[in-house]
């Protein structure tokens, strides 16, 4: 970890660049609009840290009332624990025995739930000796892992009822694809399918006299739809900073709005006619959902990057050394990217918060 591009206290415009600011106030704005789009209904939240990849951003989501966050990976579950958070849903499958190893470590410290989709896997948990909650990951239209609703995946039920360690915790349905469909229509759509997919693997296993606790899944663009068709836990990651792909969406009842609270700050390094240069390009802001835009800057637009700059064209372009908020593609990768949060609160540094998790891919 590299040293802090800020001091506490300094105004945004005396941060060294590239930098990535999270507005607390935005921030903060976000985490009260989720508790208001979900207030009177009994739903679990668990947010997903693969998102910020911090502690410190997971607690102030527990002190919400959370009870507990999601990884991707085991790393990212580590750094949690680490940081305190005690409860940690691994929403993804675990293969290979030194993985298991750590998950089984992690286990002994803190509350562990994890995912299958193949009977050899689960046996593999099994094996390791860990107590652990066990989510068998449906099929619902993301094409990626899980099982198809059938007969296979209630024999997969069965043998996480019957094995000596492991508790089933229920199903996890995420429809990753439908987080960026734009229409309202589609995303409806989307969930409504996944949804037949969720009542009939419930209607198998209570056919087969095994019961379900908890259904979970659920991002930034749909959660509110699963909220209706009876999901009991939602995973939303995205919502608590938002970018530029997920601002492409069109918001409407019953999903709130949330704001843009995480941005790149960036340097106007070079300066011709008819461009302005900045020093964050693709080692800066993630490209991968679309480039970044220029925070409240009409007529200005980032065009290009390359590995340490970024292409500004339009009218009225920044000065030489003059800084510039950029809002990020995509979220999740771009903060990947870096080690530290300044956290900024009306113009100045409130707080510095580091990113443990960042390139936990193991």
């Amino acid at each position: 970890m590299i040293r802090p591009p800020a001091e506490l206290g300094q105004r945004l415009d005396e941060v060294d660049t590239p930098a990535l600011i999270l507005d607390l106030d935005a921030f903060e704005a976000n985490l009260s609009a989720l508790d208001k789009s979900l207030a009177g209904r009994k739903v679990r939240v668990r947010p997903h840290a693969k998102m910020h990849k911090s502690p410190e951003v997971a607690k102030r989501q527990l002190a919400r009332g959370a009870v507990g966050v999601c990884c991707q990976k085991v790393s990212e579950a580590e750094a949690m624990v680490e940081g305190g958070v005690t409860d940690v849903l691994v929403s993804n499958e675990v293969v290979g025995a030194q993985k298991i190893r750590r998950l089984a470590a992690l286990a002994k410290r803190a509350h562990i739930g994890v995912c299958v989709d193949d009977a050899s896997n689960l046996r593999a948990l099994e094996e390791s000796g860990a107590k652990l909650d066990v989510y068998i990951e449906l099929e619902v239209g993301m094409r990626r892992c899980g099982i198809e609703p059938g007969e296979q995946a209630v024999q997969l039920a069965k043998q996480v009822t019957g094995t000596k360690h492991l508790r089933f915790a229920g199903l996890q349905a995420y429809h990753g694809r439908a987080q960026h469909m734009r229409t309202m229509e589609e995303r409806q759509a989307a969930i409504e399918g996944a949804a037949q997919h969720v009542a009939e693997m419930k209607r198998l296993l209570k056919k087969a006299g095994i019961e379900c606790p908890i259904v979970t899944g659920a991002g930034s663009g749909t959660y509110m739809l699963e909220v209706e068709a009876g999901w009991d836990e939602i995973q939303v990651g995205s919502y608590a900073f938002m970018d530029v792909d997920y601002a492409k969406n069109e918001q409407a009842a019953p999903m709130p709005r949330f704001q843009h609270a995480l941005f790149v700050l960036a340097t106007v390094m070079s300066r011709a006619s008819d461009r302005a240069i900045v020093d964050a390009g693709l080692k800066a802001s993630s490209v991968d959902s679309g480039l970044p835009t220029v925070w409240q800057r009409p007529g200005v637009a980032y065009v290009g990057a390359s590995d340490e700059h970024g292409k500004l064209e339009g009218k009225d372009l920044p000065r030489l050394g003059e800084k510039l908020l950029l809002v990020p593609g995509h979220c999740d990768p771009t903060v990947n990217l870096y080690d530290w949060y300044v956290c900024v609160r009306g113009g100045r540094v409130e707080a510095l918060w580091p990113i443990t998790a960042r390139g936990a891919v193991l």
